[in-house]
């Protein structure tokens, strides 16, 4: 079916249900980010194939809410489907809360799969609704009823990260969880998010494409934890790391009604930003509210996994200068494509010792497409390589040693002085932002302006955060902690700075129809001097590769701005050439020459 007749089926099927608006939300069971072919369902009624955004289906219209990193993707991709592109955070689009309060009739029935909407979001849909009388229907998945040819779950195999990677054991981990219950004067903690039990339990999985998590829920008590779990997922060594843990295993879905058999004299905590509605909705028992603590424990990498991921961007800058060579010395020489890029950067990452996966989907854009901020190729969009434009990669490789997450744009033969000029001011934007120095208590959105500086000197901006926090081995966009110079509640990003996260740094400049530069940068945050003053603290990079200096021009920089430029791109050949060919070596000596 075309997503128009797919929509029609819904309102059918909304019909005969009495439902007045049904709400799609991009989720699974979880809340996670990305999602795995199951749980599409987003994409599928309204063809919108981005990582972000809520549909609402009503009798009579149609809407899709997402932010500016896909907007014309967005509108590219729902072309002739009848969905109209609700902009978020752009004038006075309404909120999905404000429009069912609108478009919803006094006394009508608002309708989702509960499992997909998350706690908050629908405490503000009872709220707001409840003022018009408007019913929430929560156990109906009305999207898995015309969709006839839905993938099934995924049924692949777990794995254990040995400590020498994870930097501390389950049951380390699970004494510090229990003492913030304890704080929290709770007896149990329910936990729905993948990567909250994937980090705690030191197990990764392979249930979503790119991110090696596992789909499970957990309940920790104080003397014991409950996981739910396909059970033929697991092997033998992590069966027996569950049991020395008095780990105790049930089928995956159980959840549902064993939730329902807490004594009602315990307390739970829940994190309502990472627990979806319906579940919710079953606990008997006193709750309380509280971030799931291991947000910020596994936000705060130790040692080892810092040690760890630094090795994993060594690894990783050597594909990428690797792959930078080639398409350089190669697109006018050979035909080369967006995809064809993608599989050879794969497999040069596919060469590096403990590489498992591509971190996330890769985005590798050329030309016009790299406006499209997480534009990604397919086979009906590809297109070749050709001399005088940028080439956009925003790419990352799932090590055993850390994830990794880096863009560089590529100059193709030679491109005009205003394309230098932006591309320049991004470089000088990445660069102010990654040599800040801040005393301890700063949160992202006090230093977003050092990024925003060059570009709105430009009186241009990038609709959309600065970086983000990287997850090791997890969710690439992990929270608490990002730049940005604006608080999005749903997003889980404005907690403050702490030494040992890992954030990235990656400002852009996105000109619809003609080309999209971004330069991206991960750093280690540290601390630094201590006095009177306070506690100073620093950024240390982590990432090696080059920046195209085809698209430099010095002239626009600071003299201090061009002496960090060939520092870093020392570093980057004192720690990236003795790995290269003597071909590769003696380009990359170019490219990181001193201006």
């Amino acid at each position: 079916m075309k997503v128009s007749e797919r929509v029609e089926a819904l309102r059918k099927l909304m019909a005969e249900k009495g439902i007045d608006a049904y709400v799609v939300p991009t989720a699974d069971f979880h809340q996670s980010e990305y999602v795995g072919e199951h749980f599409k369902a987003r994409q599928f009624i309204t063809g919108f194939t981005g990582s972000y955004g809520t549909a609402v289906i009503t009798r009579d219209d149609a809407g899709l809410w997402t932010d500016g990193r896909y907007f014309f993707q967005a509108t590219n991709e729902m072309a002739g489907s009848g969905i109209r592109l609700m902009k978020m955070f752009v004038g006075d689009t309404p909120s999905v809360t404000e429009f069912l309060a609108d478009a919803v009739p006094e006394g009508g029935t608002v309708g989702f799969d509960g499992r997909v909407l998350a706690m908050g979001e629908g405490q503000e849909f009872e709220e707001v609704l409840s003022a018009k009388n408007i019913k929430i229907e929560y156990s109906e998945d009305l999207i898995d009823q015309i969709w006839e040819d839905r993938p099934p779950l995924s049924e692949k195999p777990a794995f254990f990260l040995e400590e020498k990677y994870s930097g501390e054991s389950t049951e380390s981990k699970l004494k510090r969880v229990r003492e913030k219950m304890k704080e929290s004067g709770a007896d149990v903690h329910i936990i729905a998010s993948l990567d909250d039990t994937c980090w705690l339990l030191n197990v990764r999985g392979d249930d979503i494409d790119f991110f090696p998590l596992m789909l499970s829920y957990s309940i920790v008590t104080m003397d014991s934890m409950e996981l739910y779990v396909d059970e033929r997922k697991l092997d033998d060594q992590i069966r027996a790391e569950l049991a020395k843990n008095n780990v105790h295993i049930h089928p995956y879905n159980d959840i549902y009604e064993d939730i329902k058999k807490l004594d009602t004299s315990l307390t739970a905590m829940i994190d309502p930003m990472k627990m979806n509605y319906a579940l919710y909705k079953n606990i008997p028992c006193k709750i309380v509210e509280a971030a799931n603590p291991t947000i910020l424990m596994k936000a705060m990498k130790n040692p080892v996994e810092l040690e760890n991921i630094k090795e994993a961007h060594i690894k990783d800058g050597i594909a990428i200068t690797k792959f930078m060579y080639w398409v350089k010395t190669r697109y006018d020489k050979e035909k080369i494509t967006e995809l064809s890029s993608v599989d050879k950067l794969t497999s040069l990452r596919a060469e590096q010792e403990g590489y498992i996966r591509d971190s996330f989907e890769p985005l590798c854009a050329f030309a016009d497409h790299a406006a499209m901020m997480h534009y990604s190729p397919s086979e009906e969009s590809d297109v070749q390589l050709k001399e005088g434009a940028f080439f956009l990669n925003d790419t990352g490789g799932g090590y055993y040693q850390g994830s990794t997450d880096i863009t560089r744009t590529f100059v193709l033969g030679s491109v005009d002085q205003e394309m230098k000029k932006y591309f320049t001011a991004v470089v000088r934007a990445m660069m102010r932002l990654s040599r800040a120095k801040f005393l301890y208590g700063c949160y992202g959105y006090n230093l977003d302006i050092l990024a925003r500086g060059p570009i709105w000197d430009l009186d241009l901006d990038f609709q959309c955060g600065t970086g983000h926090g990287v997850g090791y081995l997890g969710n690439v966009h992990e929270p608490p902690t990002g730049f940005r110079w604006y608080i999005v509640p749903s997003k889980n990003e404005h907690h403050q700075l702490e030494e040992g996260m890992v954030i990235t740094d990656e400002p852009g400049i996105y000109e619809d129809g003609k080309f999209g530069i971004r330069i991206e940068n991960e750093f280690i945050v540290r601390k630094g001097v201590q006095n009177k003053y306070g506690q100073f603290m620093h950024f240390e990079t982590i990432t090696f590769a080059p920046i195209d200096l085809d698209g430099i021009d010095p002239e626009e920089m600071s003299k201090d701005e061009r002496e960090w430029l060939n520092n870093y791109h020392k570093d980057v050949y004192e720690k990236i050439g003795p790995h290269l060919t003597d071909e590769e070596r003696e380009w990359l000596k170019e490219y990181t020459r001193a201006i």
